[in-house]
């Protein structure tokens, strides 16, 4: 497998500006080959990380290992205060774990090649500042081969592509083909606002879960996505406020959902979890329920209630839209939202699933009312992206089934209209 350019986010920008967000947030977990060579890097030697315990036993039955975590702070017992590892610091970049030399980026197989995508969970990302993307190629290109040697993926090796859906697949070619259809229609289109773009993709997304593909592929495939959308766009209302409010049904999945989406169960953000499980259950309830104040299940959401989050806050400002257009063309050009980059769902609940994403983020932004709007998206998309995909809760068919009914029911449309006002 190879890394290609044409793959690489190449409107998009970042470097790592040292916050060390994620040396506090996430756990690393490390190969026994990575945890001999820090091992060999002595650090007992070291006057400020003598007696310092590096390792912590992880996995089901504990025989696997990550990097130890301070109490104090939840720091990696390697992250200094200045917010810098001590092993780059030490011995350079490439004597890290792998996980943490990859970070922010994903590294996603696709047929013989790899797909780039990135974690909108780091605020450089959210904020795209930073080296443009193809300066990233040289380093992508290292983190491939190391991905494919532990791996061992070799010449013959073969990524299926996952389904369209239950009983029905298409070429790594075809699924593509939709993947770089839905790119471009959210990216020709850009005289419309995002919402608008969204809700056509899920329009034509929704009659091609209704059809079949077997003899339509290729070019044929792509005239016929073609046709279909100039259809979908004719007649989607371009005024959100046309769309009448969602449901009762709709209301109560998609806060259900949320609930998972804005959670934060570990490290210096963890929510209510830190309570114990009797304080996650009354805070699912409340969420059940959609009344009075707000469960702080990540610890920046401020306090807040249902009632006043359902108010619109007079629609997205220009810097809003560009950075819902940025997040949107990486999933889907990296088609980081279905296969094993996304809980192994199949295209379609993988799409909808990240088409949920918009009306989530825009429902917490609401919610961070005591910041300015940018501010406000910024911190929401990257609580939100925190999750999407790296949840293991939301790998429960509960919450795919929990899509499939928003859509079938004309919900998640509705919802993506009304939390953008």
């Amino acid at each position: 497998m190879r890394l290609t350019l044409q793959s690489l986010p190449v409107l998009h920008n970042w470097d790592c500006h040292a916050c060390g967000e994620c040396c506090r947030e996430y756990e690393i977990q490390i190969t026994e080959e990575e945890r001999q060579r820090i091992i060999d890097q002595k650090w007992e030697e070291d006057p400020e990380m003598k007696g310092v315990t590096l390792f912590k036993p992880s996995g089901r039955f504990k025989k696997q290992w990550r990097l130890n975590h301070r109490e104090s702070d939840d720091g990696c017992v390697f992250l200094t205060e200045k917010g810098l590892c001590r092993i780059h610091g030490k011995f350079g970049e490439p004597a890290k774990p792998l996980a943490c030399r990859v970070y922010p980026f994903i590294l996603i197989p696709v047929a013989k090649q790899w797909k780039v995508g990135l974690r909108f969970a780091c605020p450089s990302v959210t904020k795209n500042i930073g080296k443009a993307m193809p300066g990233h190629l040289e380093e992508l290109q290292v983190y491939a081969q190391a991905l494919e040697k532990r791996a061992n993926v070799t010449d013959e090796t073969i990524v299926e592509p996952p389904p369209l859906q239950t009983s029905q697949s298409v070429s790594w070619e075809d699924l593509q083909v939709f993947a770089r259809h839905f790119r471009n229609l959210l990216t020709d289109n850009s005289d419309y606002p995002i919402e608008f773009r969204l809700r056509v993709i899920l329009g034509v997304a929704t009659i091609c879960r209704s059809a079949r593909f077997d003899k339509v592929s290729g070019n044929r495939l792509e005239e016929f996505l073609g046709i279909l959308t100039q259809e979908v766009l004719a007649i989607t209302p371009e005024d959100n406020t046309e769309l009448a409010p969602p449901g009762w049904i709709g209301r109560i999945l998609f806060r259900q959902i949320s609930a998972v989406f804005c959670r934060k169960d570990k490290g210096p953000q963890q929510g209510i979890s830190r309570k114990g499980r009797v304080a996650l259950l009354f805070a699912a309830w409340r969420f059940v329920r959609g009344s009075g104040p707000i469960p702080k299940t990540h610890r920046q959401i401020p306090d807040g209630t249902f009632e006043a989050a359902e108010k619109p806050t007079g629609g997205l400002l220009d810097e809003t839209e560009d950075l819902f257009e940025r997040y949107f063309r990486v999933k889907l050009d990296s088609m980081q939202f279905c296969g094993a980059t996304n809980d192994n769902r199949m295209f379609w609940d993988g799409l909808e699933s990240l088409l949920l994403t918009f009306p989530i983020v825009c429902w917490l932004a609401r919610v961070f009312h005591d910041r300015p709007q940018e501010e406000a998206f910024r911190w929401a998309l990257q609580v939100v992206d925190d999750n999407f995909g790296f949840n293991k809760l939301l790998k429960s068919q509960r919450y795919v089934y929990s899509t499939r009914i928003m859509c079938k029911r004309g919900e998640l449309a509705k919802l993506i209209a009304w939390y953008s006002r």
